[in-house]
């Protein structure tokens, strides 16, 4: 199977460096997958090659946070793309630069939002939901619930609606019970 001519294997590769530093902080495969296949840059496989090649060439690094591996452009790879970065058609530049605000924002709220969960017996599962702003942990919830289904939705649910479960969980912590209300509890009990 051919790659496709010198230029075009030099003009995806650049693309994807260009892409990575307009993103100006680390990016997953996933973000860099969407962007590529959605715009029709480059086919999968061709892709993930490049990425490999490009980190094997030391113009990319691989690291890893939280479990995720995430792409960050070298300084040897911002001087390559300055270089070539002319090799990059107006259009595909175009398509990257109005794509780029909507990918840093995914990655931003998927770093201060998470919701895991991991089974502890068959009837038991630790559900950790955390929300951070900035470098401040707002909340780091941990709870055992009985099934699977549960912890699963209990993460979709804290995915979806972080700001306004941390609300409610502060409301209900935050407001004054009297001491009728708990007694009056307990006798229903």
């Amino acid at each position: 199977m051919s790659l496709g001519s010198s230029k075009e294997l030099a003009e995806n590769k650049i693309i994807l460096l260009y892409m990575i530093d307009k993103v100006n902080m680390p990016v997953s495969n996933h973000h860099i997958t969407k962007l590529v296949l959605e715009n029709k840059f480059m086919n999968y496989f061709i892709l993930q090659q490049f990425l490999n090649e490009l980190c094997d060439s030391g113009f990319l690094e691989l690291s890893e946070n939280g479990g995720k591996s995430f792409y960050s452009i070298t300084p040897n790879g911002k001087k390559t793309l300055e270089y070539f970065v002319n090799l990059i058609p107006f259009g595909i530049k175009s398509i990257i630069d109005n794509t780029i605000p909507e990918i840093r924002s995914d990655i931003k709220k998927e770093s201060l939002i998470s919701a895991d969960y991991t089974p502890k017996s068959e009837n038991e599962y630790i559900v950790s939901c955390k929300l951070k702003e900035d470098n401040f942990t707002l909340i780091d919830l941990c709870i055992t619930v009985g099934t699977k289904s549960d912890a699963r939705t209990i993460c979709e649910n804290w995915k979806n609606n972080p700001q306004q479960i941390y609300s409610e969980i502060i409301a209900s912590l935050t407001r004054k019970r009297d001491k009728t209300n708990r007694d009056k509890d307990k006798d229903e009990d």
